[in-house]
């Protein structure tokens, strides 16, 4: 369960970075909802302490568990729609959307968890699978295992957690050994399967979709047409280009701010980049995408330092979670793709999202601690 570690193996500057995002994070998520911002300096603080001691477990040790690991995610995937034995399901809803767990007081959401969760369980099925990846009976048996847990995310309904993770499993099946052969068929099949949904999808009368998802494309697409829908995306935009190159500055009592006016929704959370450009400028928004985009480096390099093949996958896993989840979030705030609900790692206010990214930095950490020996 516990190693010896050399010190000068721990890697301090992954950690420089994530605290240096974070804080950064809890100042503009001040700013957009001063009333949340306690609640994000508690998540660091429950962070920290899960990342320390996670650091510090031998996750090879954690990894024989993988069984375990997958039961545990479904039975808390489980928990918020399906009722146990006459007790009724323990899933809260909020704004149309029953995705949290509500226990003994204590609330969280189990699809956060469920991202880091399937990182851990695939990273060690993988690894144990190497040499049989590309056999049928492998793939199908992988395509059931991410089937399950991605049918309950979907049913809560949680669209935007749905595509994080099937993106994260799609790097963990790429990076564990997919044949080229077979990337190269799915890509032949799926690029005009694509087509043909998008076309079918933009269709007035289509049923594909639910109705808010299909809104939320066709006012990126058309927002004259669907100016309700696209006022928060449009807002977004207009209050990144506001803030110039330094910003107007946190807590700002400007009248001409689009935060202060309250044009953007939850600013707090999948608008917060917005937050950020409109009070911190270009500047602030560089720094942003500089610190993640460093995470996302460093996790990637201890992962090739990794002296077992679940450790390289579980930090490419990590890399391909933060990396994502970033990029959508920014281009969503930017107008480059519609409005998905994706959060933005270590900015975006939530206690759920905040503990498991903290979490899963424990394990990258972890692995650094186990190199190569050369």
């Amino acid at each position: 369960m516990f190693k010896q570690y050399r010190l000068r193996d721990y890697r301090f500057r992954l950690i420089l970075y994530v605290y240096a995002i974070s804080i950064i994070g809890i100042m503009v998520i001040g700013s957009a909802r001063k009333s949340v911002q306690s609640q994000q300096i508690l998540g660091l603080a429950l962070g920290t302490v899960a990342m320390l001691v996670i650091s510090v477990l031998d996750y090879i040790w954690i990894l024989k568990f993988y069984w375990l690991i997958y039961v545990f995610n479904i039975a808390l995937l489980a928990m918020v729609k399906i009722p146990f034995v006459g007790i009724e399901p323990f899933g809260k809803e909020v704004n149309g959307a029953t995705r949290w767990l509500n226990i003994v007081g204590f609330q969280f959401q189990p699809s956060e968890l469920s991202k880091l969760l399937l990182i851990l369980f695939f990273s060690r099925f993988f690894e144990k699978y190497k040499e049989h990846l590309n056999t049928w009976k492998i793939l199908i048996i992988t395509a059931a295992l991410f089937g399950i847990p991605a049918v309950f995310i979907v049913k809560q309904p949680d669209l935007s957690t749905t595509i994080s993770i099937t993106v994260i499993f799609l790097i963990l099946l790429f990076i564990g050994g997919l044949s080229y052969k077979i990337i190269g068929a799915a890509i032949a099949v799926g690029v005009p399967a694509v087509l043909v949904f998008i076309s079918l999808i933009l269709q007035p009368d289509q049923e594909i979709l639910d109705d808010y998802a299909f809104r939320r494309i066709m006012a990126w697409l058309d927002p004259a047409r669907y100016a309700d829908d696209a006022y928060q995306q449009q807002n977004s935009i207009i209050a990144i280009g506001s803030g110039q190159l330094v910003g107007k500055g946190l807590n700002n009592n400007s009248v001409s701010s689009v935060k202060n006016g309250s044009f953007i929704a939850e600013p707090q959370t999948d608008f917060i980049f917005a937050v950020t450009g409109e009070e911190l400028g270009f500047i602030g928004c560089a720094t942003i995408i500089l610190l993640l985009a460093l995470i996302v480096i460093e996790c990637i390099w201890i992962g090739k330092r990794s002296r077992e093949f679940s450790g390289t996958l579980i930090c490419c896993g990590v890399a391909g979670y933060i990396g994502f989840q970033s990029f959508v979030n920014i281009c969503v705030a930017t107008g480059i793709m519609p409005n998905t609900g994706i959060p933005l790692p270590f900015v975006s206010y939530g206690l759920t999202s905040l503990v498991t990214l903290f979490m899963a930095i424990g394990f990258v950490l972890n692995v650094g601690l186990q190199p190569k020996k050369y």
